[in-house]
């Protein structure tokens, strides 16, 4: 597994790297997972609606990017650690509602070692703590391998989701982990939080006689 720590970066130069390593990647490309943070954007998944972009938002300034994960409209910004996962899912034995949940767990996990209490929403992928959305999911699967991924709200600033229907949903509030008195910066919460991931995912699954990945 290679880690990759790439500090701010602009959104869509990020996504079409993922979608050009997922599309090149061999049967014995090591996975990887990048960490990072954006500059304020918002996202719409490929169902998504644009009505859940309120007028505040078409206002705001903010661009918004249509993509090919799942989900519907979020924003990313400053002060919230971004993980993009490119995992080869057969090679792990990994289906995608198992990644899902993997990621869910490894959020749910990380808020836990900093004394916050979050768990899932049925219905509704993401982290919650007490109703309050702290970390949003999405991916994209192609032959096999994921690209997108999660987001966690550290220290973000929160206006921007109250200008849009949070991942479709109205009125739905959005916290982040600062609320609950967390010191730790972006890159912290992002090295624990990649530590969970590490620790959960299956190991890689090499059939006898192939290069070791």
């Amino acid at each position: 597994m290679i880690v990759k720590r790439l500090g701010r970066v602009d959104y869509a130069p990020a996504w079409e790297a993922m979608q050009h390593f997922t599309a090149t990647r061999g049967a014995h490309t090591e996975d990887e997972i990048w960490l990072l943070e954006h500059p304020p954007v918002y996202t719409l998944g490929q169902a998504g609606r644009p009505e859940h972009l309120l007028p505040a938002g078409r206002d705001s300034g903010i661009p918004l990017v249509n993509i090919d994960r799942g989900g519907q409209i979020t924003y990313h910004g400053p002060g919230q650690i971004v993980a993009y996962l490119l995992i080869d899912l057969p090679r792990r034995r990994l289906k995608v509602r198992e990644l899902v949940n993997l990621m869910e767990q490894a959020l749910i996990d990380c808020l836990a070692g900093y004394g916050i209490a979050a768990e899932r929403k049925a219905g509704a992928p993401g982290v919650y703590v007490n109703g309050a959305k702290i970390a949003a999911l999405g991916l994209r699967v192609k032959n096999g391998c994921s690209y997108h991924g999660l987001a966690l709200n550290v220290d973000v600033d929160l206006a921007p989701f109250g200008w849009i229907n949070p991942c479709g949903y109205e009125g739905l509030s959005t916290i982040r982990m600062r609320d609950f008195g967390v010191s730790d910066d972006v890159a912290a919460v992002g090295e624990r939080l990649l530590a969970h991931l590490q620790r959960l995912l299956p190991p890689v699954d090499v059939p006898a006689g192939s290069p070791a990945v």
